[in-house]
């Protein structure tokens, strides 16, 4: 069964930058769109970035021009790269397929705690 292990949350100021990495085990993962989603206390977890095996991106309207996806296919790695950091993007941030759950049915990671401080 593939795992996707997230990692690189951390603690930042409004206006900083972070990077978060994925790394999924198994093979065959460029067959699917790889995605990272977030979740804030008392919401529900939504998709925040994709990447398809071609490298085609999409991103929620709420992070676009912030935020970069990118992916190893080799390495079986997504990365996602966050800049210009708001409180709203304070969140756990997991990685999965889009749409979710194609490899790992309802489990889901531990995720990576994003904290922005204003």
């Amino acid at each position: 069964q593939v795992q996707f292990v997230e990692s690189g949350g951390g603690l930042v100021q409004v206006g900083g930058s972070l990077s978060l990495s994925c790394a999924a085990s198994g093979s065959g993962l460029d067959n699917y769109i790889l995605a990272w989603y977030r979740q804030a206390p008392g919401k529900q977890r939504k998709l925040v970035a994709g990447i398809t095996g071609g490298g085609t991106t999409n991103y929620a309207d709420s992070v676009k021009g912030r935020f970069t996806i990118s992916r190893d296919n080799a390495k079986n790695t997504v990365l996602l790269r966050m800049n210009r950091l708001t409180p709203d993007d304070t969140a756990v941030y997991y990685c999965n397929t889009d749409p979710s759950g194609l490899l790992t049915g309802d489990f889901w990671g531990q995720g990576t705690q994003v904290t922005v401080s204003s």
